[in-house]
């Protein structure tokens, strides 16, 4: 008695579903560059934009907080705003990019 291929169907339907699931994710993550997140310090004085790939795209500093005789403010205001915009990606990354893990158990993804 022959015995049929059994599974074989499903495992062709598995590798189709995962070649989709692949692209579907490359196409996220591209999509992410045109994405813009925003980071601020000082109440807004300091305000840096960054895309989706962490590409920090703009530094905004309000002209009244610039001050000569403390230059270390404004730079801390700068590494903090930077830093908000940063979390700010992972978060928005977290968001897209986790639809495609989400009830897998892959540790170490997104």
């Amino acid at each position: 008695m022959k015995r049929g291929m059994g599974g074989g169907g499903n495992m062709n339907n598995m590798m189709k579903q995962m070649q989709k699931m692949q692209k579907d994710m490359a196409k996220a993550q591209e999509e992410l560059k045109d994405k813009i997140v925003e980071g601020t310090a000082g109440g807004g004085m300091v305000l840096v934009k960054a895309n989706g790939h962490k590409e920090i795209l703009e530094v905004i500093v309000k002209e009244e907080v610039v001050d000569p005789d403390d230059i270390d403010m404004l730079q801390d205001l700068v590494l903090a705003a930077t830093n908000d915009a940063l979390r700010n990606v992972d978060e928005l990354v977290n968001k897209d990019m986790g639809k495609f893990t989400q009830g897998l158990n892959m540790p170490g993804m997104f």
